[in-house]
């Protein structure tokens, strides 16, 4: 697992949550995403989709964890009340919207399997502190799957970092 820090920009996003223990539920809600995604034609080689853990499992019941699944949307998305675009979604989605404020991040980048993404999230904050950098609590990790990762079986883990501060 290697990290470097990056810069993610603010961007607009759609999303399923799902609330409830993390783990094959999460699954559902991305598969959910997806699905709504590729009917509305926002699947491509360049789509970034988000999986964000919105509570720490140690210190939430697991029955009140939120998962976020998530696609960043191009310009023009929300699309107006109005459009023939917004007319096609069904009464009944629960596609919500909304937007991921941006930063710098520690990115983690991880082998796509259900026990290597486990495993980072054992070790990301051990290599945090070694390098010197503390996390930012006041915004959330983000799981991110760029298509071309994906392809590579790969993904990777953001956490926000302060980059006001390093500790060495």
């Amino acid at each position: 697992m290697n990290m470097k820090i990056e810069t993610i920009h603010p961007c607009r996003i759609a999303y399923v949550r799902q609330t409830g223990a993390y783990g094959k539920e999460n699954i559902r809600a991305m598969e959910q995403l997806k699905q709504w995604a590729r009917d509305s034609g926002l699947m491509n080689s360049k789509t970034v989709i988000f999986g964000i853990p919105q509570d720490n499992p140690q210190t939430t019941a697991p029955e009140n964890c939120r998962y976020d699944a998530c696609i960043v949307l191009a310009e023009g998305h929300p699309p107006a009340a109005d459009s023939v675009y917004a007319k096609q979604v069904p009464a009944d989605c629960k596609v919500q919207y909304g937007e991921i404020t941006g930063g710098t991040y520690a990115v983690f980048t991880v082998n796509h399997t259900a026990e290597a993404v486990a495993q980072a999230w054992i070790e990301i904050f051990d290599l945090l502190s070694v390098s010197g950098h503390l996390p930012d609590i006041s915004r959330v990790i983000l799981e991110r799957y760029q298509a071309g990762l994906v392809a590579e079986h790969l993904c990777e883990i953001c956490v926000p970092i302060d980059s006001s501060t390093t500790v060495l």
